[in-house]
């Protein structure tokens, strides 16, 4: 049974976040590099456009997170806390945060992403052109880069997709080059 089977059927065919059934995607949820069902939920497209800045954040679609943070699944819990986090501003979702409770593992997962910090206190990743990178962009290498701990070189012009950020360093990502995982210093690379 694949991943996507897997949250389909825990999740009754259901968005785990809003409910709806409607459009559905299975999204893994960042830092995580790997498919699996601790690591992905199953969510609508309103939702996953709103998760990924596509789309302007509205409050009240996320009101169904008073539900969706009791849920028993650690991966839905750690989602419904980041997105009361980007909406704490609005007042109601400091106390649906203040009730909500992730043991420290979850907690460490959920905060890896930033969420919790004030817009002045977080890290931006920026390309050689200052454009900011997110998780997930797709960036090009501009030079010739030698892989510590390997004869490996990442030549120019690779492709490097589905970058993952480091959040305590802003020169750092994480990406796959040559089918060998690496961390790869901002300032060589430019987002496509």
């Amino acid at each position: 049974m694949s991943v996507l089977q897997m949250i389909q059927e825990r999740s009754n065919h259901t968005c785990e976040l809003c409910t709806s059934t409607e459009d559905l995607k299975q999204y893994t949820i960042p830092p995580s590099l790997n498919e699996n069902v601790a690591n992905d939920v199953l969510v609508c497209k309103t939702c996953l456009d709103q998760i990924e800045g596509n789309e302007e954040m509205d409050a009240n679609h996320w009101r169904c997170l008073n539900d969706s943070m009791w849920s028993e699944h650690v991966a839905v819990q750690i989602m419904a806390w980041r997105m009361l986090q980007r909406l704490r501003g609005e007042g109601w979702p400091k106390d649906l945060l203040d009730m909500m409770y992730l043991d420290d593992e979850a907690l460490a997962l959920a905060r890896a992403t930033g969420e919790h910090e004030d817009e002045a206190n977080k890290i931006i990743h920026r390309d050689v052109n200052g454009v900011i990178l997110d998780n997930g962009d797709n960036v090009v290498l501009i030079k010739d880069l030698k892989v510590k701990g390997s004869s490996m070189v990442a030549k120019q012009g690779s492709a490097v997709r589905n970058i993952r950020l480091d959040h305590e360093n802003e020169e750092f990502i994480e990406g796959r080059v040559d089918g060998q995982q690496i961390v790869i210093i901002t300032k060589y690379v430019k987002k496509t």
